[in-house]
């Protein structure tokens, strides 16, 4: 069922470490081998073998619309014919930037980069260089890319492979970083009561994908504000998952936060490697060459990347989809929360807009203390069970599976059905 994708794997693994790039693509946390992709289209990913898949991780994300989305195909067709990258600003970059501004009420500047990664760096370093400070506060369990300073108790694949703290990030580069545990607004007040005016900023998921989908209460996001208003310290909105997803204005509208600065990426790409960053104008005229906060980019603003986001946001902008993403993903959570009832699995679902995680666990999610006592054994074996049944799910516990508008009504009534049969084969 698999033969060219285990060629494939046995090739890779020759040439590239662990055969992928990005472990969180390496099936690690389900065992045996990942599948290798063919092609997509709409809310299917086609692998070597010629296997179809229903797929709810969208690329990780980016793909609300759906795979190989027209009008971004029709985008990238027109800009790929004017050259690849120019290495000197283009009106794209600015019409990018005006969306983004205009759907993201705090932004008002915006830079663009290549990856969340670099974006959730370049804000970090902004928020030590506008306040002078060296400590930032993150959570346990939140992932803001593979930044050696924030790579420190990080969710992703560093949770699912059992890496919290990765071999090459030195105690010097960790040292800045107090790791504070998500939805404990006490533990926050200590930090802060301790730490002070040391503190350049708090960085955050506004809802955690990066350990399965966790949802913030309303008494956290409230510290979060107060607390770096009254210390003077900036917060640090990580929307690189949620940016686009959960509103047009992504979670900070939804949730009515307003960061100081926010990152982004993902769909602000349109499925090509584009990051952002971006808030009040006084911060952001630190950066340089408006200020001497220093990040550049070589592809930063590339041609190919600005036209399929461009297209994306305008897409969403033009006729918002999140009413009917939030009717098909109600739909696919009451499905999955059934299937787990009809077989006495125990459970938590998690849902906020068209990101969900199912936990396989036996109380509520709220923090990674919790996350981390799930079974994941079981998980793997559900995992393979919707495999062989044609849903492609993500391959760890700890993420977040996507619903997009090219999902259909069949497309979750057969992901309902195969669910119920894998939960009781995975017993």
């Amino acid at each position: 069922m698999f033969d060219k994708s285990h060629t494939a794997f046995a090739r890779a693994k020759n040439l590239i470490p662990g055969g992928v790039n990005s472990p969180a693509r390496a099936f690690g946390a389900v065992g045996g081998e990942p599948l290798f992709i063919d092609h997509t289209e709409g809310a299917y990913l086609y692998d070597l073998d010629g296997n179809r898949y229903i797929d709810y991780i969208g690329s990780w994300g980016p793909m609300i619309l759906g795979h190989a989305y027209p009008p971004v195909i029709a985008a990238l067709e027109a800009a790929v014919r004017r050259g690849t990258s120019y290495g000197a600003p283009t009106e794209a970059e600015s019409e990018l930037a005006e969306l983004i501004i205009a759907c993201v009420p705090s932004v008002e500047q915006v830079r663009l980069v290549n990856s969340g990664t670099e974006a959730t760096m370049s804000a970090i370093r902004l928020a030590r260089g506008f306040t002078g400070r060296d400590k930032i506060v993150k959570f346990a369990g939140n992932y803001h890319g593979h930044v050696d300073s924030l790579l420190v108790a990080a969710g992703s694949a560093a949770a699912t492979l059992s890496v919290p703290n990765s071999p090459g990030v030195t105690a010097g580069a960790a040292a800045d970083t107090i790791i504070a545990k998500y939805n404990d607004p006490a533990g926050l007040e200590a930090i802060f009561a301790r730490e002070d005016s040391k503190i350049a900023a708090v960085v955050f998921e506004p809802v955690c994908g990066n350990m399965g989908v966790v949802i913030p209460t309303p008494e956290f996001l409230r510290a979060l504000h107060e607390l770096t208003q009254k210390h003077g310290a900036l917060l640090v909105c990580d929307e690189v998952m949620t940016g686009f997803r959960l509103s047009l204005g992504g979670a900070q509208q939804r949730f009515g936060i307003r960061p100081d600065l926010t990152t982004l990426g993902k769909i602000v790409g349109g499925g090509l490697p584009v990051g952002a960053y971006g808030g009040r104008k006084e911060i952001m005229q630190h950066v340089l060459p408006a200020g001497k906060v220093f990040q550049a980019g070589t592809l930063s603003g590339n041609p190919l990347a600005t036209a399929a986001g461009i297209a994306t946001l305008r897409a969403l902008r033009e006729s918002p989809p999140y009413e009917l993403l939030e009717v098909k993903s109600a739909k696919l959570e009451a499905g999955l929360r059934a299937a787990a009832e009809s077989t006495g699995t125990s459970h938590w679902l998690a849902r906020v807009g068209s990101m969900l995680t199912l936990f396989f666990a036996a109380s509520p999610v709220t923090d990674w203390p919790t996350a981390a006592k799930c079974d994941t054994a079981r998980f793997g074996r559900f995992f393979w069970q919707m495999i062989h049944r044609g849903i492609y799910l993500p391959c760890s516990q700890y993420e977040a599976l996507f619903v997009s508008t090219a999902h259909s009504d069949a497309d979750l009534d057969h992901t309902i059905n195969a669910a119920h049969e894998a939960m009781q084969a995975a017993g």
